[in-house]
């Protein structure tokens, strides 16, 4: 059922948020004489994907570090350069074995009897060429064993050539075979079941204005041991002139209190207050839209299946925090279980009422938080999702009839139900800050 009252919220998409004109207002709050700017385009540190977007350059010895980490490497490295290596390194080890079947056999001077002599008793038989070397040492090496060729017990060299190749399989069988395994259990997959909101919004939560970001996990396997970091990420200049590219500053989101350790089974907002500590204390709606600054987020845990640890990682340009917003609910409650609506996952709408102050202006200036006598989208949401369950059981009329008894508790819903204006009053206090 589709919400039939008039949208008193605005969805707003990351998409029109970034490429949207900046708004810089006047210095007396009520926005006179608007000046439109760009924002300046800023490159990103942690890509949207989680990959850091960072070129390593003029490094001594790269090759030869690499090399000494081979494995690492190879599970590194994307597949298809890993299924490269894997043909190449089977079919160098079969030629090289080959080559010196054959060349046994070209000192023991079987390639000079091709007939089979009764009298001559060649190193390996049948092998009269180095095609016939090459399929020899498959054969060795795989442990196919056609029973055509085979070593004889002429050339003590040759016995330990299969010996010795022999055991040289046995370990490149296992290398490349945990090499690849390791590859396709690597808990880094796991990170792209682990979602990140599209934009992270700036709004009042207890009377405080808090940053806040939305996680989700698309698998019904949790993460063992959930918690969450973020940083804020700036160009700075210190006290002597140094000038600091990427300034990293901690941004707290509860671990002082734990709450940043999550139970990640339904979407979650995660939530940073700004207070005085906070990176973002001094910033109001009108810095917000000129910063330059951007917010990597980290989810960090253990996977259920494997107990392995994976990290997934997005960011957050100053374009992409939305102030004076919430996220639309995605936890419904049905008959006997909760539903997760994923299609408001990076939805969010506008609340008016949030201050366009920062923080530190509502400390300094005392600002009063606006009474909640408006009635708030979630609960709207979560009363119609109600009603579309109780219809699909009973009917329409009858579930009116269940929620309204009597005249009083209808009345009662229906002005729970209906919009009412916020108090003016607190209009009036937040645009003389």
């Amino acid at each position: 059922m589709s919400v039939g009252r008039i949208n008193r919220y605005s969805i707003v998409s990351s998409e029109e948020e970034g490429l949207r004109l900046n708004t810089m207002h006047g210095m007396n709050g009520f926005g006179n004489g608007k000046i439109h700017t760009r924002r300046k385009c800023r490159n990103r540190f942690v890509k949207k994907n989680g990959q850091c977007n960072v070129q390593f350059s003029n490094m001594e010895d790269k090759s030869q570090r690499y090399l000494a980490d081979i494995f690492t490497t190879c599970v590194d490295i994307r597949w298809r350069w890993m299924l490269l290596v894997f043909t190449l390194v089977f079919v160098i080890s079969w030629l090289l074995f080959g080559l010196a079947f054959w060349v046994i056999a070209l000192l023991h001077g079987d390639l000079d009897n091709p007939a089979g002599d009764d009298n001559f008793t060649p190193c390996v038989l049948q092998v009269n060429g180095f095609v016939a070397a090459f399929l020899f040492s498959i054969e060795t090496q795989s442990t196919i064993g056609y029973g055509y060729r085979c070593v004889t017990e002429e050339c003590p060299v040759a016995v330990f050539m299969v010996v010795f190749q022999s055991i040289v399989g046995c370990i490149i069988d296992c290398f490349m075979i945990g090499a690849i395994m390791a590859k396709m259990a690597r808990p880094k997959k796991r990170a792209q079941t682990l979602l990140f909101s599209h934009n992270a919004v700036i709004a009042m939560r207890d009377g405080k204005l808090c940053l806040m970001w939305r996680v989700g996990n698309l698998r019904k396997s949790h993460i063992v041991e959930a918690h969450v970091r973020a940083q804020l990420i700036q160009p700075r200049i210190t006290d002597e002139g140094e000038y600091i590219p990427l300034d990293q500053i901690d941004i707290n989101v509860g671990f002082d209190k734990g709450l940043d350790r999550i139970f990640l089974v339904s979407p979650i907002t995660i939530l940073h207050e700004i207070d005085v500590q906070s990176p973002l204390f001094g910033i109001g709606k009108q810095d917000l839209e000129t910063a330059d600054f951007e917010i990597v987020v980290i989810l960090e845990g253990m996977v259920e299946a494997t107990a392995m640890t994976t990290q997934a990682r997005s960011s957050y340009l100053a374009s992409e925090v939305l102030w004076g917003h919430r996220f639309e609910p995605v936890l419904f409650e049905e008959k006997n279980l909760y539903k997760v609506d994923y299609s408001h996952f990076h939805k969010t709408y506008e609340v008016p009422s949030t201050p366009r102050c920062s923080a530190k202006d509502m400390v300094e200036n005392k600002y009063l938080v606006p009474s909640s006598n408006a009635f708030c989208y979630e609960n709207e949401l979560a009363f119609l999702s109600r009603d579309d369950g109780e219809e699909d059981v009973g009917g329409g009329s009858r579930v009116l009839a269940n929620l309204s008894p009597d005249r009083n508790s209808r009345h009662e819903f229906e002005r729970l139900q209906a919009p009412r204006a916020v108090d003016q009053r607190s209009y009036r206090r937040e645009s003389e800050i």
